[in-house]
């Protein structure tokens, strides 16, 4: 993606709280999603964000304001999943933010009439942007890689095929919710120390993993696949994503076949995506130590090496239930760049399509935990407490090792360079209530 008039840091829109310093959602962003007012029993539909506003993307389709082309872009965004708009293809995409981001400046004559179908964030509820069909977890940062092997295998951290190739596994599509979600902590087979037999328990060791999550666009068949070269021709956009984790459960039951029941339980996505042509700006080298084994030649390319990578602030927040009690601010857990990620999202899709499986529109994979070269960068509390040996310290007499109930864990990310508009992503957000039986 190249950069355009939309990147401008000059831009102003007539929405005043796009224009504010610190907003996620400048007229330089226009992330979509999916959105309804609360409480009023509507269909949800296809959404941009704008300053702390939404602005209605089927009601801006009925005033006919749009036409050409973009007409039938914007059309595929009325329904209540962004498929079909993503399953357009980059032209498509970029078409339509083009035209949005002239009916959002400052002195687009359109100003008056697109006043009236704003819906203030603060007054809508949200959900998951995508009827996603399959969702693939990745393990993509070495780092977090290296420091959980560590914890099991310190002699021996990374198995031999990391370095080799993006690593994954097929999770669960159907327990993903969007930020707000609310789950029971979850139940399952838990084998104590000391040679006991398995017991079926709640979990006694919750983890969350900070993780950026990427929707497909077009597909391919079944049986082609997609060259490095194309690759994010076929990505959509970024989002935050949290894979919670039981990590009790997973020990015991992830030999021989991986994660099962101790990933499917919840995952946690943030509403809006945020498209790879608004990311432009913040695109930067992607590199692999000398000492390593280089990607084969299917993994490779001039341009996955010259930006193939991403510039992402990402963060971790926890908010106890005693910090809502008092009235406390949520406290900073962790923060992390995605541009640290071992294996690039260009890579994710070219690996996943060379054995011919087929993507599909509105499929999602996660990234894997994301972790940076220093302990305090780590996106996950198995790491932070290394293995729930060394508590974190909260304040106010608090300690974690692995979350509580009442505990609600924030995700959040953003993109600054010097020269160009900052962009957020909003957060991905989750409360962990009791278990049940």
């Amino acid at each position: 993606m190249s950069l355009n008039t939309t990147h401008d840091p000059a831009l102003r829109s007539w929405v005043d709280s796009a224009n504010r310093p610190h907003t996620d959602f400048p007229i330089q962003n226009l992330p979509f999603g999916v959105f309804r007012r609360a409480g009023r029993g509507e269909a949800f539909r296809g959404a941009v964000a704008i300053g702390d506003q939404v602005l209605d993307l089927a009601a801006l389709h009925a005033l006919r304001l749009v036409r050409g082309p973009e007409a039938d872009s914007l059309a595929a965004c009325t329904g209540p999943a962004l498929n079909p708009f993503m399953a357009l293809g980059p032209q498509a995409w970029s078409s339509l933010r083009r035209r949005l981001s002239r009916l959002l400046m400052s002195d687009a004559p359109e100003a008056k009439a697109l006043s009236a179908i704003l819906v203030p964030q603060a007054e809508a509820e949200f959900s998951v942007p995508a009827s996603i069909g399959d969702y693939t977890d990745f393990y993509a940062s070495l780092h977090h890689a290296t420091a959980v092997g560590a914890l099991f295998r310190p002699d021996n951290p990374l198995l031999p095929n990391y370095k080799w190739m993006p690593i994954g596994y097929h999770g669960r599509a159907s327990s993903i919710r969007v930020s707000g979600q609310e789950f029971r902590r979850p139940l399952g087979q838990i084998k104590p120390s000391g040679g006991e037999d398995p017991r079926l328990l709640p979990t006694r060791r919750l983890d969350y993993e900070l993780e950026v999550g990427v929707f497909i666009g077009p597909g391919n068949e079944l049986g082609t696949r997609v060259p490095i070269g194309e690759a994010e021709r076929h990505v959509f956009g970024l989002c935050l994503l949290n894979d919670w984790s039981a990590r009790d459960v997973q020990a015991w039951e992830y030999q021989p076949l991986g994660p099962f029941l101790a990933k499917s339980f919840a995952t946690t996505l943030s509403p809006w995506i945020v498209t790879l042509e608004a990311l432009a700006p913040y695109r930067t080298a992607w590199t692999r130590p000398a000492g390593d084994p280089q990607p084969l030649p299917y993994l490779d390319s001039s341009e996955t090496r010259q930006s193939g990578a991403f510039d992402m602030e990402l963060e971790v927040h926890i908010e106890t239930a005693a910090m809502r009690a008092a009235g406390r601010a949520a406290h900073r857990l962790s923060r992390s760049n995605f541009r640290h990620s071992y294996w690039t999202v260009g890579q994710m899709v070219a690996h996943h399509t060379v054995n011919g499986c087929n993507l599909e529109p509105g499929d999602l994979f996660g990234s894997g935990t994301q972790s940076g070269p220093t302990p305090a960068e780590a996106g996950s509390l198995l790491e932070l407490t290394h293995g729930g040996k060394q508590p974190v310290v909260l304040g106010e007499g608090e300690t974690r090792t692995f979350l509580a109930d009442g505990d609600r864990i924030i995700l959040r990310a953003s993109c600054e360079k010097p020269g160009y508009a900052r962009i957020g992503f909003g957060e991905a957000a989750g409360l962990i209530l009791p278990a049940v039986g």
